[in-house]
């Protein structure tokens, strides 16, 4: 009786919050699971990857470099998105170095080296295709066999759609010239 109680609670707390629509909404989107947790259209890049296990250090890097409303902005972006190992790879001390207030530059350079605009599907890909970042230089798109790369980073996971861009879960951080 009081696990009853507690669930028509929940539920009433939901429809007077008015999220008892889009919690049914996003029971039933169809998505991809990354990091533990679904990623879906009706949310743009940021909210589908702070839900993700996988890609903490990415959001709190993102959070520090200050791109969280641009991330969220209408866009059409396309990002390459580091997991967390990935960001192990890295030199020891990089990314705490990275995350110091008075290195806010050197990361927002790194992070939007990820990221191009518009909404490129793994479709749209070519091999030996060039993209120009936001960051201002070109990343390459490569095809080893049934292996798609950009830079020296494989493509893990393609084509996360979000609802203002394409997500692609990346395994090595690419690094501006």
């Amino acid at each position: 009786m009081l696990k009853k109680s507690i669930s028509i609670l929940a539920v009433a707390v939901s429809i007077l919050a008015g999220n008892a629509n889009a919690q049914d909404k996003m029971s039933n989107e169809k998505g991809v699971m990354v990091g533990g947790a679904m990623m879906v259209k009706s949310k743009n890049i940021v909210e589908n990857a702070v839900n993700s296990k996988d890609h903490t250090t990415l959001v709190a890097a993102v959070k520090a470099a200050g791109l969280v409303e641009t991330l969220s902005s209408a866009g059409p972006f396309t990002v390459f998105a580091p997991t967390n190992d990935a960001f192990n790879k890295l030199p020891a001390g990089t990314v705490d170095g990275l995350l110091k207030p008075e290195m806010k530059d050197k990361l927002t350079s790194v992070l939007t080296y990820h990221v191009v605009a518009g909404r490129y599907t793994s479709k749209d890909l070519k091999n030996g295709m060039q993209l120009k970042t936001v960051q201002g230089q070109k990343i390459t798109i490569t095809k080893n066999g049934n292996t798609w790369m950009v830079n020296n980073a494989k493509i893990e996971i393609a084509d996360i759609m979000d609802s203002n861009g394409v997500t692609y879960v990346i395994d090595s951080v690419l690094m501006p010239k």
